[in-house]
């Protein structure tokens, strides 16, 4: 059974101390965020994570992307949509999707050597990589403020425009070495998402790559599952140790032939599950889906906790993963 992140790590600002970065910082070319990039992967790694992310430590979900994509910014910290929504000409994640792996390799040479997520339908066992996110269009979209262009009565529209938009950052993703691509659409399960729609966009994101897709819906599934799995995606992921009532998802239900996230760390606590926590809701999962068909990983983005309390949740997770192989 592999394992996995959701996204988002604690950032760890890093001043400059190098001779060379302290010349950058002069100059104004030095990244500050790198630190925190290094830091997150580093963690993410010695804890034994399979897949890693570079741990979307720039802005939050929503931010990077309504601040680089044309026709959209950013208004005392809310997303604003004030233009026709159109692709950015350059990526917005590749440049951390490659020093994120570089930082992998240096710590364990077997990242990026085998870029096959699935072996055949299966998991690949040996398998180490990155993941490149992309916030869902659905969830940009209602996020957002609609102040130009846009009619507040077309939503429909900036969906399908956002996700034409996305489309070519997951190409962008894909190219710099991404295994997979995750599509977070947290808004899914609030009850005011249009999931037509919301599957028409994910569509038109997933056509044409050649890696698989992963979508992330935060919340409670029992009442949408049925149609997330019209989704033309490869993996569902959701939250499971913190939403218990999803683990009704997992009794008598056909995957059709998906693979799912099963979230078995609370993300929204500090506290340290045990072992045995962790492994009841992996236990779970094994008796109705098979080992085979789960990648564990946490609830949902990590940002908010501490970072010992980060690094030790995904520890304890990849080390109950090991005692139930």
């Amino acid at each position: 059974m592999l394992t996995t992140v959701v996204g988002s790590y604690p950032v760890v600002m890093g001043k400059p101390e190098s001779f060379m970065e302290k010349i950058k910082s002069t100059l104004g070319s030095y990244d500050p965020y790198q630190h925190a990039l290094d830091a997150a992967v580093t963690d993410q790694v010695n804890a034994g994570v399979d897949l890693i992310s570079d741990g979307q430590v720039r802005e939050d979900m929503l931010q990077i992307f309504a601040s680089h994509i044309p026709g959209m910014s950013v208004d005392d910290n809310k997303p604003v949509i004030e233009g026709k929504i159109n692709p950015a000409p350059y990526s917005i994640g590749a440049s951390d999707i490659k020093s994120a792996l570089n930082t992998a390799k240096k710590i364990n040479p077997d990242f990026g050597k085998n870029l096959d997520l699935f072996h055949g339908k299966d998991f690949n066992e040996g398998f180490k990589g990155i993941k490149g996110i992309i916030t869902g269009p659905t969830t940009l979209a209602l996020s957002s403020l609609i102040e130009g262009f846009y009619s507040k009565d077309k939503r429909e529209e900036i969906v399908v425009d956002l996700a034409w938009a996305l489309k070519k950052e997951a190409g962008f993703l894909q190219e710099a070495g991404a295994a997979t691509i995750q599509i977070d659409e947290p808004y899914l399960s609030t009850g005011i998402a249009d999931l037509k729609t919301a599957r028409k966009a994910v569509d038109i994101i997933t056509q044409n790559l050649s890696i698989p897709v992963t979508m992330h819906v935060c919340g409670e599934l029992v009442n949408i599952w049925d149609e997330l799995l019209r989704f033309k995606v490869d993996i569902l992921d959701g939250e499971f140790a913190g939403q218990p009532k999803n683990l009704q998802i997992l009794e008598d239900t056909n995957l059709k032939g998906k693979k799912l996230g099963l979230g078995c760390v609370n993300n929204k606590t500090d506290e340290i599950e045990s072992r045995e926590q962790v492994a009841e809701v992996i236990k779970k999962g094994i008796e109705n889906l098979g080992k085979e068909n789960i990648i564990a990983d946490p609830d949902c983005g990590m940002r908010l906790r501490s970072q010992e309390a980060a690094y030790l949740k995904l520890k304890v997770m990849v080390e109950t993963v090991k005692w139930l192989s």
